[in-house]
């Protein structure tokens, strides 16, 4: 049934309906034109109970649960079309309209009604850039929920997850996903289908573009793809478009700039047939973003121009803060400092007064990029350390390359700054170009001790040095404070493979008897590494058994034969080095064993989801014995913590 034969229907059947049943009928008509993206009907199906969209609605007539039910509908409409249309303080109507929702539908005791209501609330709340207040309200709508699994669940969770992705907070982005997936497989929506996929898509693209990532961007493909279907499934055409939106913004980030203004093209045609401007402007965003990368700089400005113009009159501000930060750096490069200046600078004050931290701080970073050479030399430093507190919480792996970059820049302006003559002393009062290399220096060590779990290895790998003694040399010569944020730390001459006063082989003698050497499988098809595992571990007085497939292996792992250690790599014949560790995870008297994944593939954010306990790369053989020590350990003191509860 079309649009306009559904609201005949609507009209001709609530001819003789009294208001309540009339209320009832419409909400329930336009909830479903809602699902299917058609505002415009939806707002006409409600027409009778908010005929002006400037005023109030009119629901005096109506029963408490029907009032309830009339502003939850059109609370949901003010929210999407105010995004859609670009009118002034729509958000903030919304949330009102909702809020009054919740709060009827809280004395009535409606639970699921009023989390309903808490869910549009928060996508209004998202709209405006408050992640934070979208995270409460997304949170507290889940507790209310209780256990309960549902569709409206698996909404919630996948509103919880674009929070996070638009807040670049990937990790937490893919738990959500997670946490909704097996709701979502068992839903025949094909809407809510295509919210998970374009959801998925959108977190492997972020994840894929920094290190050109091949594997992910075949799967962020896959995932929008996917999306693409189910949304033509659901006769989703607004959804349809802003899957053409994000493929064009996928393909204008590997370089495949063509492509990308195919997608952007036809995605701004079904946005402007839709009557939606708001949207078709952060398509016009990404066109000029495409422009600027390809060098056509006149373009740009005319299409970013037009896309600021249209977002200015809306409450989306955290959009509006990226397309501003877009249009900065767009005027830099046409040689218009000052402006370009003014506009980053209102854009970091949008986003910040929106609660988009992450959007401000990423504003900053454009000004040290673009306008670092322009910029004074302390106000740059300001300017980077402010990028650095803002962006601390950010699991975004492109952001982590500009924060190092941008930390290139600023040093190079302190050095060429104390080469050059002083004008005038005062300004120079207490400044020390050391002092403020060291303070960048640590900013820069701590976010990467962070993002690497405390690995010194992969930290090293993060900051560009070409070797992780370098950063403990850092740790341990001018930033002793952050020592406590490795998770090997150096110990004091106490583990399994040395002793104070006494030679390797003393060790091995002493441990010589099986009974009290540690068992360790390695599973290796390449007899090189095996045999290099073997003898870097065995020196050290460990019994090393190999195994040249995944499937051998399982047959091993299923027995009761004593391993304390299994050390797996990725590439297998057969069964997979992650199928392994799944498995074995599965298997009871296994649970507890400390896995490694010993691999050359760049697999090691799957190896940790998949169960490991800790990733070495097959460059870094040496660092095995201590990882292992360091891990048999932890399983000990899990163990005696264990025992010592049982007895209690």
């Amino acid at each position: 049934m079309n649009l306009t034969s559904q609201l005949t229907a609507l009209r001709n059947e609530s001819a003789d309906l009294l208001a309540n049943e009339r209320a009832e009928l419409a909400c329930r008509v336009a909830k479903k034109l809602e699902k299917a993206g058609e505002y415009e009907a939806a707002c006409d199906a409600l027409a009778e109970f908010w005929p002006d969209r400037s005023k109030p609605p009119s629901v005096a007539e109506l029963d408490e649960l029907r009032k309830a039910e009339v502003l939850l509908r059109i609370g949901a409409l003010a929210g999407w079309l105010g995004g859609a249309e670009q009118y002034p303080a729509s958000q903030e109507t919304a949330k009102n309209i909702l809020t009054q929702s919740i709060d009827i539908f809280q004395e009535l005791g409606l639970t699921a009604r009023e989390v309903e209501a808490r869910g549009d609330l928060a996508l209004c709340y998202w709209r405006e850039g408050s992640y934070d207040e979208a995270r409460i309200t997304l949170d507290n709508a889940l507790k209310l929920l209780g256990g309960q699994d549902s569709e409206l669940k698996a909404i919630l969770l996948l509103r919880a997850g674009l929070v996070e992705i638009y807040d670049q907070k990937l990790q937490d982005a893919i738990q959500f996903s997670e946490m909704a997936a097996p709701l979502v497989e068992q839903s025949k929506d094909h809407a809510l289908k295509g919210s998970f996929h374009i959801h998925y898509g959108m977190i492997f693209r972020r994840l894929a573009t920094p290190e050109n990532r091949e594997d992910y961007l075949d799967r962020a493909f896959m995932e929008y793809t996917a999306a693409g279907f189910h949304f033509e499934e659901a006769g989703n055409i607004r959804y349809v478009a802003r899957v053409e939106n994000n493929l064009g913004f996928l393909y204008f980030t590997i370089g495949r700039y063509p492509d990308a203004h195919h997608h952007l093209e036809r995605a701004r045609k079904l946005f402007i047939k839709l009557k939606d401007i708001g949207t078709a402007a952060q398509v016009d965003e990404t066109h000029a973003r495409t422009l600027l990368a390809e060098g056509r700089l006149r373009q740009a400005e005319r299409m970013i121009n037009r896309a600021v113009k249209t977002l200015q009159n809306g409450g989306q501000q955290a959009v509006l803060a990226e397309a501003l930060t877009t249009q900065g750096t767009i005027i830099a490069r046409l040689k218009s400092y000052e402006k370009a200046h003014a506009l980053l600078r209102s854009a970091i004050e949008i986003a910040q007064t929106a609660g988009d931290l992450e959007g401000a701080g990423r504003a900053y970073l454009s000004i040290v990029e673009e306008l670092g050479s322009r910029t004074p030399t302390d106000e740059l430093a300001a300017d980077y350390r402010s990028a650095v507190e803002l962006l601390s919480r950010s699991q975004d792996p492109a952001t982590n390359k500009r924060l190092i970059a941008c930390a290139q820049v600023v040093i190079d302006a302190l050095a060429q700054q104390v080469e050059r003559p002083v004008a005038d002393a005062k300004t120079w009062d207490g400044f020390s170009i050391r002092a403020e290399i060291k303070k960048l220096e640590r900013q820069l060590i701590a976010r990467a001790l962070r993002d690497a779990g405390g690995s010194v290895t992969q930290a090293s790998k993060l900051l560009g040095l070409k070797h992780h003694q370098s950063l403990i040399s850092l740790l341990e010569s001018r930033h002793r404070d952050l020592v406590e944020q490795r998770s090997i730390k150096k110990r004091r001459r106490h583990h399994l493979f040395s002793k104070p006063k006494g030679s390797k082989k003393a060790l091995v003698q002493e441990t010589s008897g099986a009974a009290n050497q540690l068992a360790v499988l390695h599973v290796e098809d390449n007899k090189l590494i095996a045999r290099l595992v073997k003898d870097v571990l065995s020196s050290g007085g460990l019994r090393v058994e190999g195994c040249v497939s995944g499937a051998a292996a399982w047959k091993i792992l299923k027995t009761d034969a004593r391993y304390d250690v299994l050390i797996v790599d990725n590439n297998l014949p057969g069964l997979s080095g992650l199928e392994l560790i799944l498995r074995v995870r599965s298997i009871p008297h296994r649970r507890h064993l400390p896995i490694i994944m010993l691999s050359g593939d760049d697999v090691e954010k799957e190896a940790w989801r998949a169960g490991v306990d800790a990733y070495v790369h097959k460059t870094e053989v040496a660092q095995l014995p201590l990882t292992i020590d360091r891990l048999v350990k932890e399983e000990e003191s899990i163990s005696a913590e264990e025992a010592a509860i049982s007895i209690e």
